[in-house]
């Protein structure tokens, strides 16, 4: 999922044109600054690649992936700095 906080676009459309995978449009509706922000298409393979937010100038874009696997985490060595060994 792609969330688009719409006041905050400045309508430049490099999210929409850097996308690899072609997963936004311009929406139907204008925003405060008169603008068309962007939406995922109906039909898309969003990668959660998060290029989109990266490249966003007015951090308008926040990509949440729909599945957060959590990973166990591992055991390890290290001590941290400062830290006791448990």
């Amino acid at each position: 999922m792609i969330e688009v906080k719409e006041d905050w676009c400045k309508g430049c459309n490099i999210c929409i044109e850097r996308c690899p995978v072609n997963a936004l449009e311009e929406s139907d509706h204008l925003n405060r600054r008169g603008v068309r922000p962007p939406q995922l298409k109906q039909q898309n393979e969003c990668n959660y690649c998060r290029l989109c937010e990266l490249l966003c100038p007015d951090l308008a874009l926040t990509v949440i992936p729909e599945k957060e696997e959590k990973k166990p985490m591992k055991k390890t060595n290290l001590i941290p700095v400062g830290g006791k060994r448990r």
